[in-house]
């Protein structure tokens, strides 16, 4: 049976002879990653075609009207934004300007809520992508484009989503955490409490409750955020959330 590990890609061979029936778990021996394994109704494992299928991106759930010809027109003013401080430098290249009203890009790793959630987030300007699996969450974020990430207790739960999702944020370095802003919609937590977010690595917390004033609350998280590192961000020469 031939697996791959949804965090290095690594392809892994295990004995057959050997796998219990039903679901199982085993550690990736390149990067440690604990892979949640199960076998088809035939009783064997999932081929390495089913394997590479179930690790595609998240898809786009839904975005903004016309958000694909402002982003178009992003990179067109870009890029002559870029030709200008060539020519008025008489260089050949120019660092890239970023348009600080380019769209967001929202990954949502949720159950029940995904639908309403992403109609929600397109509404306020959003482009967003739902994941339909940890592996499909993973390949997204592997982009580097994405840069909120919501989850839920109930985000493919026969999968451990939202342990995988939280474990993978734990082991990311500091460089890497500082570029994901990491929300929790929950039925139990307090929205905006700030405590209870910093003790369990999270950048916000909202109670499915205030689903509704989600896109007012990220809004103003993220403006305070980039507050925060905002001469952070300039020393090291990235843009903000």
């Amino acid at each position: 049976m031939i697996i791959r590990c949804d965090n290095c890609s690594v392809s892994l061979q295990l004995d057959e002879s050997k796998i219990p029936s039903g679901h199982f778990s085993v550690r990736c021996p390149r990067c440690q990653n604990l892979l949640r394994v199960q076998k088809d109704g035939s009783g064997k494992g999932l081929s390495t075609v089913d394997q590479l299928a179930a690790s595609q991106p998240a898809a786009v759930g839904a975005e903004a009207p016309g958000f694909a010809a402002k982003e178009s027109d992003l990179q067109i003013n870009s890029a002559l934004r870029q030709l200008m401080t060539a020519l008025q430098t008489d260089k050949t290249a120019a660092t890239s300007e970023d348009d600080e009203s380019k769209p967001r890009r929202v990954l949502l790793c949720l159950g029940d809520k995904a639908d309403e959630t992403a109609k929600l987030l397109a509404k306020s300007g959003y482009k967003v992508y739902v994941a339909q699996t940890p592996a499909q969450a993973n390949e997204r974020l592997r982009e580097g484009k994405t840069s909120v990430l919501i989850f839920s207790p109930d985000f493919a739960a026969d999968m451990g989503g939202a342990a995988v999702i939280q474990q993978k944020a734990n082991s990311m370095y500091s460089s890497e955490r500082r570029r994901l802003f990491l929300i929790s919609l929950e039925d139990a937590g307090t929205t905006m409490n700030a405590h209870d977010a910093f003790l369990r690595n999270l950048n916000l917390i909202v109670n499915t409750s205030d689903l509704q004033q989600l896109p007012l609350i990220l809004n103003r998280a993220l403006g305070d955020y980039n507050d925060l590192y905002h001469y952070f961000n300039a020393a090291c020469g990235v843009e903000a959330i």
